[in-house]
């Protein structure tokens, strides 16, 4: 074999070797704010899955399944990394904890954001670009997303944590029919999950993402369906029409077809059995957004 193609060769498996196969948690140990020690339950991880290195952008995603802040849908999850990793975007799936094990704000948006920081933070050993990390999420998990573009912060750069130096700021969201507000036009279940039954009206308005849009807030790609009658549209647009006034680009697409945790269109997306073309035709137009981002190629 010749040098430079040997060279070639160990890089490549050396930066394998540096990226983590497994499932693996947010804090090593101590995690703040939690209830007890159920690795189901209690302990939040991401699950990385990353593209072949020849296809490999340099991008990647912090993927929130929905569930109303109840459960976790794996099929926004797993299927939308794959879908990633298809245009060569890693992604990285948060188990983040829920209402329905008795945790309520701030323990979520915590999470997510330490999800950010976390895959900025090993950004080098992992061949990743700091400057190309994004946040995904359907439905609920398109309300964390929100969140995590809202409510960010640039890191402590003397913190004992290296974790905790980088910035948790999206360098940009994808939303899937997101719950967006917790005002009229809220998914209930999610915000009961998320705010508890009788909520401060403080903590309404500063959990209302569609009101903590600023000119910082990250590009967005925003689609909901007319079918949907799980999550009202209105979320979907008011919170564009914030971009909007903010100044933030923004694509909104309305689809007339799909019902509510629709995904990409297949449940159980097999890359190997399915082509892209099939999917549902957000995946296409995200495609698109994706390469003017200068995410994927």
């Amino acid at each position: 074999m010749k040098p430079l193609a040997f060279a070639v060769m160990l890089a490549t498996v050396t930066a394998l070797l540096a990226q983590p196969k497994d499932a693996f948690p947010l804090w090593a140990k101590d995690t703040p704010g939690t209830l007890g020690s159920d690795p189901a339950k209690d302990i939040p991880t991401l699950t990385p899955f990353f593209p072949a290195a020849d296809k490999a952008t340099g991008a990647a995603v912090v993927i929130c399944p929905g569930g109303g802040y109840g459960g976790l849908a794996a099929h926004e999850g797993r299927d939308y990394a794959l879908w990633l990793n298809a245009h060569g975007i890693a992604g990285f799936v948060l188990k983040y904890r829920l209402g329905s094990a008795g945790y309520r704000h701030p323990v979520m948006m915590n999470d997510v954001n330490r999800a950010v920081r976390y895959v900025r933070a090993n950004a080098e050993a992992w061949k990743l670009d700091p400057k190309r990390i994004g946040v995904m999420g359907s439905s609920a998990g398109g309300h964390l997303a929100s969140t995590a573009l809202t409510h960010f912060g640039a890191g402590k750069p003397d913190a004992a944590d290296p974790i905790e130096r980088a910035s948790s700021r999206p360098d940009l969201g994808i939303l899937c029919y997101p719950v967006i507000t917790m005002g009229a036009f809220t998914h209930n279940g999610s915000k009961n999950n998320l705010l508890g039954k009788e909520p401060a009206e403080e903590l309404v308005k500063l959990l209302s993402s569609e009101l903590q849009v600023t000119k910082q807030t990250p590009p967005c790609f925003v689609w909901h369906t007319w079918e949907d009658k799980g999550v009202k549209i209105e979320n979907a647009m008011e919170f564009a029409a914030a971009l909007q006034r903010n100044g933030v680009p923004f694509d909104l697409h309305v689809y007339q077809k799909g019902p509510h945790g629709i995904g990409l269109g297949v449940k159980g997306w097999d890359p190997d059995k399915i082509p892209l073309a099939a999917l549902h035709p957000w995946t296409h137009d995200l495609a698109v957004w994706l390469k003017v981002q200068g995410f994927a190629k």
